[in-house]
């Protein structure tokens, strides 16, 4: 009898551990998620602010931690770009985060796993 309740706790414990991996990646992939919103509004409000200014216009762009003086004709496409970009890799971070609670799903029903918040 000991040796079998030694192995429900196991059980138990193996099942507690794969339910936290999952949450903690869900909650790993939102915040990345979350994290390119906020990147993509960005790249949306400064392209909308550009739209009605002169080409020829002074403008100043950040590149990895070095202010850069150039023209709004030469910053808008690579700014378009980062955005298209942004919008790819938000789409496939959404595709993963759906994939990842569906695996949870399916792991939860095999197992028989009822969540009871506290």
């Amino acid at each position: 009898m000991m040796a079998q309740s030694q192995i429900t706790v196991r059980k138990q414990q193996e099942l507690q551990q794969q339910y936290t991996n999952y949450k903690n990646s869900l909650q790993q992939l939102a915040q990345k998620i979350g994290d390119i919103e906020q990147d993509t509004e960005e790249h949306k409000l400064v392209l909308e602010t550009l739209a009605p200014l002169p080409p020829d216009r002074k403008c100043f762009r950040m590149i990895n931690g070095v202010l850069v003086e150039k023209t709004v004709k030469d910053v808008t496409p690579a700014l378009q770009t980062n955005s298209e970009g942004l919008k790819k890799v938000l789409e496939e971070l959404v595709k993963q985060y759906k994939r990842q609670q569906d695996d949870m799903e399916k792991w939860k029903k095999k197992n028989n796993i009822q969540v009871v918040q506290q």
